[in-house]
């Protein structure tokens, strides 16, 4: 029998916000499947950080990052993608490519996709930062 995880019984606010973010990617991948790009991996975890959608969108090979705010009070979702955040994603491309062995296979490209806390405004940010 697995054990229980109540990681997040003391700190309700994290529960809430995890799930918002866990919404937020399966509705931004919907969004973009709509679009036409495909989906390669979801949560991709490596020391370096996470990304949340890795797609095909063309010829390109996309490193999506999603982000839902309950609140604009310190800024809307994009408001939250610190220059440090940016490296991470960027790092975590770079490990994903070698790992894959893709190369220059694909040119890449670094998205944003911001989602309000209803899960009801989507705003897809093409090339949001550049390596």
């Amino acid at each position: 029998m697995a054990a229980a995880n109540f990681s997040n019984l003391n700190y309700p606010g994290k529960f809430m916000s995890q799930q918002l973010g866990f919404a937020a990617e399966q509705q931004a991948c919907h969004y973009l499947l709509k679009q036409g790009l495909s989906l390669l991996v979801n949560n991709y975890r490596c020391r370096w950080g996470e990304i949340d959608l890795i797609m095909k969108d063309g010829n390109y090979l996309v490193f999506i990052e999603v982000r839902a705010r309950s609140s604009s009070m310190f800024g809307g979702p994009f408001a939250s993608i610190t220059l440090t955040k940016q490296q991470k994603i960027i790092k975590t491309a770079n490990h994903f490519i070698l790992t894959k062995k893709w190369g220059d296979k694909y040119p890449v490209r670094f998205d944003v996709v911001g989602i309000d806390s209803r899960l009801q405004n989507i705003e897809w940010i093409k090339n949001a930062f550049i390596p």
